[in-house]
């Protein structure tokens, strides 16, 4: 396998990198990343000079880039991680998600296409069903997404699978839940909470906390994806879930408890528009590829948290500059008003 990992130097992609290079059928790692604001290449600084690993930058957008890369490294596998992922930065700016998202998985498609690759895997999210208040979320259901996020996923899952019907292409589809690890770039929920409450900075908590998700470690969900990539059946979308329900509030309180921090750091702010109540998905399509989730949700999370404590050297420097302009600009006002403390 001569593989092209788009967007690898981001935090799914740089695990599912690492994980490649540990397999012996794989003959080459191309890692092609914009490095935006949360592509980082302290990701893989442990990989940098691997014989089978190689990193270009540039853009899937860019048409000329995507086919030279495929034809400099005869890639025949591609492996589409490459995406703007953040709701909240969404809301924000939507602009960006539509070009990134939609317009460049067309362009890789267009690209794969013309290079007769063998597997073009596209790595989506548990947020295209939109809210789901009740079971578990298949991979015939409709998609309904309530952010602009959401929206260019699904817009760009329906574009993959227009390219397996139209010309028969072999994809495949991942949907995968709420992901957490090392190396999350700290707008996302686990590590914003873990690294503000290692500053003992406040915990912007949205709306009640009662929000629930489906919480996966992201080297159970980079095994899930690897298991579709080999075995998975062209044409077809595979859920990979942790059946790991939690919610927000209670997230946060684990967060708190394995640093021994105080719950009066959760503040409650205002909560954001749209924000799903529940997603859950139904995992046994992939479950019938003779995948499951190793890791308990507790060890995880603990294996995390104390993650970015020893590593401050990583996410402090992005935890200014980009980073802070952002914060402020989402949740300055919120904690402004003085949300009350659970």
């Amino acid at each position: 396998m001569r593989i092209l990992v788009t967007g690898g130097a981001g935090f799914i992609g740089s695990h599912f990198v690492r994980l490649l290079l540990k397999r012996d059928d794989v003959e080459r790692v191309v890692n092609l990343d914009a490095l935006r604001y949360s592509g980082n290449l302290d990701n893989l600084r442990d990989v940098a000079s691997h014989a089978r690993y190689r990193f270009v930058q540039g853009d899937i957008c860019d048409a000329k880039t995507v086919e030279c890369v495929l034809k400099e490294h005869q890639i025949d596998t591609i492996a589409n991680f490459a995406a703007e992922t953040h709701v909240d930065r969404s809301i924000l700016e939507p602009g960006g998600f539509v070009r990134t998202d939609i317009i460049g998985t067309a362009v890789l498609l267009e690209a794969a296409r013309a290079a007769r690759v063998r597997r073009f895997l596209q790595v989506s999210t548990d947020e295209v069903y939109g809210h789901v208040p009740t079971g578990r979320s298949a991979e015939s259901d409709p998609l309904v997404p309530r952010s602009p996020y959401a929206a260019s996923k699904a817009a760009a899952d329906l574009l993959v699978g227009s390219y397996f019907a139209t010309y028969g292409m072999p994809v495949v589809i991942t949907r995968g839940s709420n992901t957490f690890g090392p190396n999350q770039y700290p707008e996302k929920f686990i590590p914003l909470f873990v690294t503000n409450a290692l500053e003992d900075q406040p915990l912007p908590l949205y709306g009640d906390g009662l929000q629930q998700r489906d919480w996966i470690f992201v080297e159970d969900h980079c095994a899930g994806i690897a298991q579709v990539l080999d075995h998975g059946k062209p044409g077809e979308i595979y859920n990979v879930g942790g059946g790991c329900e939690r919610t927000n509030i209670e997230v946060a309180e684990a967060i708190l408890n394995i640093l021994g921090k105080p719950r009066a750091l959760i503040r409650h702010v205002t909560d954001r528009a749209g924000h799903d109540r529940r997603y859950a998905l139904n995992c046994q399509k992939i479950q019938n590829l003779g995948w499951q989730c190793r890791a308990t949700f507790e060890d995880a999370l603990k294996s995390t948290v104390l993650w970015y404590r020893d590593n401050p050297w990583w996410w402090e420097k992005i935890k200014g500059g980009e980073f802070r302009a952002y914060y402020e600009k989402l949740y300055g006002a919120r904690l402004a008003e003085g949300g009350g403390v659970s």
